[in-house]
């Protein structure tokens, strides 16, 4: 069924793709960005977009958001990979399947963190210096990455090849059970991990950032005041529940700015994104 929302996201989500391909010719001095594909699927690829030279970087990795579902894909990181790779360091948008083409738990977990260990292939990416950055699901993700060095060797996902040094979240869904309850998203939370709460309590353990604390990695949450997606209380939640387990944790809110703000690379919103990811990848 077509949802009022759903036709006033697809618009901003447009808009801001429409707007960010009509510039993407224009990044000064940037090589052509690698294709790396770390799987045979389709959707297990990726692209890295690197500045000029031949230097060694530091490295985000982008993980677009769009509540992991299948609608929604790579072109949303696309523009801030190039945004990043025109400030000077590798901007690495990943692409991973998705509830409605195969994705899910435990597949999505799976491919983030294959395609994040992808990178220790890469000559010009500094390892000791990559950050995740993390939109809406995507935020949910790149936090759940940053602390797979944590996770139980049975979990999907555990053992990185390539750690998370620190995390910029945007917006993102880091509370699945508090997400779940608020029917943050819908049913999204439910379709994504294929269990409640109730049905599968490990699940989430192993799936929410929330659950996952201490993090032991620095985090920089940005969230905007106005935010009609995700709200703000995932973000407050997660900072106050951080700051008790004493881990690195900053809160950025945005008056009067909403959800889609953070990911157009032409706002004042992504600038400060990605000043945090300069700042916390040092």
């Amino acid at each position: 069924m077509i949802t009022r929302r759903g036709v006033l996201v697809a618009g901003a989500l447009a808009g801001i793709v429409g707007a960010a391909d009509c510039g993407k010719d224009e990044v000064p001095n940037t090589p052509d960005p690698v294709g790396i594909s770390y799987g045979e699927d389709g959707a297990q690829s990726a692209q890295l977009h690197l500045p000029a030279g031949g230097a060694k970087v530091p490295v985000a990795v982008v993980i677009h958001g769009g509540f992991w579902m299948k609608e929604y894909g790579l072109e949303l990181a696309l523009p801030l990979a190039r945004d990043l790779a025109a400030a000077g360091i590798a901007g690495y948008a990943i692409e991973y399947r998705r509830v409605g083409n195969g994705g899910g738990w435990p597949t999505t977990f799976e491919d983030v963190a294959a395609a994040i260990d992808a990178l220790a292939k890469q000559p010009r990416v500094d390892l000791g210096k990559v950050v995740a950055i993390g939109h809406s699901a995507g935020g949910q993700l790149a936090v759940w990455a940053a602390g797979r060095t944590h996770l139980p060797v049975t979990a999907p996902g555990s053992a990185p090849q390539v750690p998370i040094k620190a995390v910029v979240s945007q917006a993102g869904v880091l509370d699945l059970v508090d997400a779940y309850r608020e029917r943050v998203g819908g049913d999204a939370v439910q379709a994504f991990l294929g269990a409640t709460p109730d049905q599968d309590r490990e699940r989430y353990a192993l799936a929410s950032p929330f659950e996952r604390l201490p993090l032991k990695v620095p985090v920089a949450l940005i969230h905007g005041t106005r935010d009609g997606e995700v709200p703000i209380e995932q973000s407050r939640r997660y900072r106050d529940a951080a700051a008790n387990a004493r881990d690195q944790v900053k809160l950025t809110e945005l008056p009067n700015i909403g959800h889609f703000e953070l990911i157009d690379p032409r706002s004042t919103a992504w600038a400060t994104c990605r000043s945090e990811a300069l700042r916390v990848i040092g």
